[in-house]
């Protein structure tokens, strides 16, 4: 236990991914007793590499679609972060694969944690629920109407958060990310684009813009997100709460690739411009003071986080 987190032990879902695993990393820097839970189909024991033998910590392979795999992993579990996740670019290649994982997933977390007697539980959503938006900037009061199988299937999984707590006296908080980005995100095809595009240079590529590259994103990067699990899971007033957990910067997809351009001193590579995505969101304007208010500061300004991303992946390439 630790005077920036209340509990002993922790379970992480999705513990072996990108997120999940630079919490998991945080966790154990606490001296917190953790269980990186993952069925390692998106997540990668490669992340873990750096902690992977420390004394605090449990790698345990299984799927949260199924109960009885994952149940007894609860037991003695004071916190859950639920991190374990089927990703928006996966969900239109299989979306009963996305509604299994992220509903179906996430009440079976839920009907674990209440079986064990989990005393917190921060739930990872995503701003996806939203949609197209309706006003700006969007806060938590903002309609959910999702365009999307992904974002349908996490709004779900907000409401199983929301019955859990109401028919149980569950304690659990809802994070909404975007644009999360950092080392360890996946670069290929279907991952970040900020990763995508530092591959692409890194291998002699033009990064591609889909559209006119005008299109904004509210980029935030990943050791701000695990500051803002921390802290959900930290305090009293956040119960049945949700939160933007987005930095609020508002970067164009242009100034991301020329950044990523000159950082790599290859403004020689001229950026590649192809037809708009279908549904692609154009604007993104975030507004997250209600997570401010509870103490949320976020430290990494949008260079510095694109240059750690840019120094993991000049290790990779």
């Amino acid at each position: 236990m630790n005077d920036l987190f209340p509990y002993g032990t922790a379970l992480v879902t999705g513990g072996g991914g990108f997120i999940g695993s630079h919490l998991v990393e945080q966790l154990l820097k606490l001296n917190v007793k953790v269980t990186c839970l993952d069925n390692f189909s998106g997540g990668k024991r490669e992340n873990l590499a750096g902690f992977i033998d420390h004394p605090l910590l449990t790698v345990v392979k299984a799927d949260i679609t199924n109960y009885d795999e994952i149940a007894g992993h609860f037991q003695g579990v004071e916190a859950v972060f639920h991190q374990a996740v089927s990703k928006n670019s996966v969900c239109m290649k299989n979306p009963r694969l996305d509604l299994k994982t992220n509903a179906e997933g996430t009440f079976n977390v839920l009907e674990a944690s209440r079986t064990h007697g989990v005393k917190k539980i921060v739930h990872a959503s995503t701003g996806s629920v939203y949609g197209e938006a309706r006003y700006v900037p969007e806060d938590e009061k903002h309609p959910t109407n999702p365009v999307s199988f992904y974002g349908t299937s996490k709004l779900a999984a907000e409401k199983y958060c929301q019955v859990f707590k109401h028919l149980y006296g569950m304690d659990v908080s809802i994070l909404r990310y975007f644009h999360v980005y950092g080392p360890r995100q996946e670069d290929n095809d279907y991952g970040g684009v900020v990763s995508i595009f530092i591959r692409r240079v890194l291998n002699n590529q033009p990064p591609v813009i889909f559209g006119d590259g005008s299109q904004t994103r509210s980029f935030t990067y990943v050791k701000d997100v695990v500051k803002a699990n921390l802290l959900a899971a930290s305090h009293p007033e956040t119960n049945g709460e949700i939160y933007n957990c987005a930095s609020g910067l508002k970067i164009t997809i242009k100034q991301l690739a020329d950044l990523v351009r000159t950082e790599l001193n290859r403004n020689d590579l001229q950026v590649e411009f192809r037809g708009w995505k279908p549904g692609d969101i154009k604007n993104f304007e975030i507004d997250n003071s209600k997570i401010k208010a509870i103490g949320m500061n976020f430290d990494w300004n949008f260079e510095q986080g694109v240059s750690e991303t840019i120094k993991w992946l000049k290790n990779k390439y």
